[in-house]
């Protein structure tokens, strides 16, 4: 582990490869899991205040799961946050497009200057799960068998998970953050990264 301040980075952030390849998976990422994605708690509070300008750009079913269950609900596992889901399957925000890859749709009504909120920071972070605990944050690289495919290409591209996730990590942390995580993974490199 790297420790940042109160951040404490596991190694794979650094050595594991990682590109997201929507041709290959479909975005199963939204799709596949037993609870939706985990939010924070001022996420929470950021999704009820922009419902009605996101609800144009989701599904009938989509809309429909949110006005039943709620802008977010609970994981039933560990009472965590998390974005509702659709008959226990694909995350209730998840719009297609003509391919059948998955987007989102807060997304979609971002990046048409409807809200101005991307989407929640762990869909953003994946495959990066930061967990908060009393005294640190846990950043770990998480691994899923439906991102072979984003390995396989992170690989071939040769691009390291935390440089794939700079959007979000200096989303999330900030740019002095990661402009420490680039120089610590460096250092890490120098030291490590021949054994």
């Amino acid at each position: 582990m790297i420790q940042i301040d109160d951040k404490l980075i596991s190694e794979d952030v650094f050595t594991e490869q990682f590109v997201c390849n929507l041709s290959k998976c479909k975005g199963a990422c939204c799709v596949e899991g037993d609870v939706g994605a985990p939010l924070d708690k001022e996420e929470t509070v950021i999704l009820e205040r922009i419902f009605d300008k996101v609800k144009p750009y989701l599904r009938p079913e989509g809309v429909a799961a949110l006005e039943k269950q709620g802008t977010w609900t609970l994981d039933p596992n560990d009472n965590d946050f998390v974005t509702p889901m659709i008959e226990g399957k694909e995350c209730a925000y998840v719009i297609f497009d003509e391919k059948g890859v998955t987007k989102c749709g807060i997304e979609k009504a971002y990046e048409d200057g409807a809200v101005d909120w991307q989407k929640p920071i762990s869909c953003h972070l994946y495959p990066i799960r930061a967990n908060q605990y009393s005294t640190f944050v846990a950043i770990n690289y998480h691994e899923w068998e439906i991102c072979n495919d984003a390995c396989i290409l992170g690989k071939e591209l040769q691009v390291p998970v935390y440089k794939f996730l700079k959007t979000p990590l200096i989303r999330k942390y900030g740019e002095e953050f990661y402009s420490t995580l680039c120089d610590a993974a460096d250092e890490w490199k120098k030291e490590y990264g021949n054994k």
